[in-house]
């Protein structure tokens, strides 16, 4: 859940600013970042797109936080 914390703060974002991006609730978002609630896949893929890395990146799968390309027509 570091991960996802430093990019968050790295893009100058706040949780509510999560919140608003990605449509997850502030307090449940919190929790995403201390590890004491799981992402969905849902959640990841938001999450991702909001800070643009890649799901991979956040679940811990690479050290890459660059976002791979995406498919044409998709955000």
């Amino acid at each position: 859940m570091t991960r996802l914390k430093e990019l968050r703060k790295k893009r100058g974002y706040t949780q509510i600013k999560m919140q608003i991006l990605t449509g997850i609730d502030q307090s449940d978002y919190s929790k995403l970042e201390t590890g004491k609630r799981y992402y969905t896949y849902d959640q990841l893929r938001r999450i991702a797109l909001a800070l643009d890395t890649s799901m991979d990146y956040l679940a811990g799968l690479t050290d890459e936080p660059k976002p791979y390309p995406r498919a044409q027509g998709r955000s």
